[in-house]
């Protein structure tokens, strides 16, 4: 999700709890209280606790983003899609989102399918790099990125690190700088 679509008669913490109300299953609907206490600490997770009752239009952008990455967590899917979630982010506050989602997916475990244009964030996260050709764009390499887990903000500048990042970088430039 490249632009947070929250609705704007709902409060931050109604749109995080939003998945549960939409959806058919049954699980969801029947664990009403944990889901709850589920979105307040997502909320919080994401550093806007204090702004659950606030409503998208009374939020910045970014804050904006983080409700919908809150709710994109809520219902613990095994596969978790997004589109530079965090490209509206402030740069603390991206690194503070990638450690969140770094932890979230140690303690889950779901598969994440990132989208993104920033080579740091891509080596930081990822297992895997899959680049793509401009237009059309296609997939045309994948690098393994070899980085220990757990990741922690101590490895960026290390020669690992950057060397992982040269790598994508070299990928890349051989299909985009023709």
């Amino acid at each position: 999700f490249q632009k947070p679509v929250l609705l704007p008669w709902k409060t931050a913490f109604q749109n995080v709890l939003m998945p549960a109300e939409l959806g058919d299953d049954p699980p969801a609907r029947a664990n009403g209280e944990s889901l709850r206490s589920r979105a307040h600490d997502l909320l919080e997770l994401v550093g806007l606790n204090q702004f659950e009752e606030k409503y998208p239009w009374e939020l910045s952008g970014g804050m904006q983003q983080r409700v919908a990455i809150a709710r994109a967590l809520l219902l613990e899917t095994e596969v978790l899609c997004m589109d530079e979630p965090f490209a509206a982010l402030d740069e603390f506050t991206r690194e503070q989102m990638h450690l969140e989602l770094l932890k979230l997916w140690e303690q889950q475990g779901f598969t994440g399918v990132f989208v993104t244009h920033n080579i740091y964030e891509s080596a930081f996260l990822s297992d895997r790099v899959l680049v793509m050709t401009p237009r059309p764009g296609r997939i045309t390499a994948e690098v393994t990125i070899d980085l220990p887990r757990p990741r922690t903000k101590k490895m960026i500048g290390t020669p690992g690190f950057t060397d992982n990042i040269r790598r994508i970088r070299d990928v890349m430039e051989e299909y985009w700088l023709e």
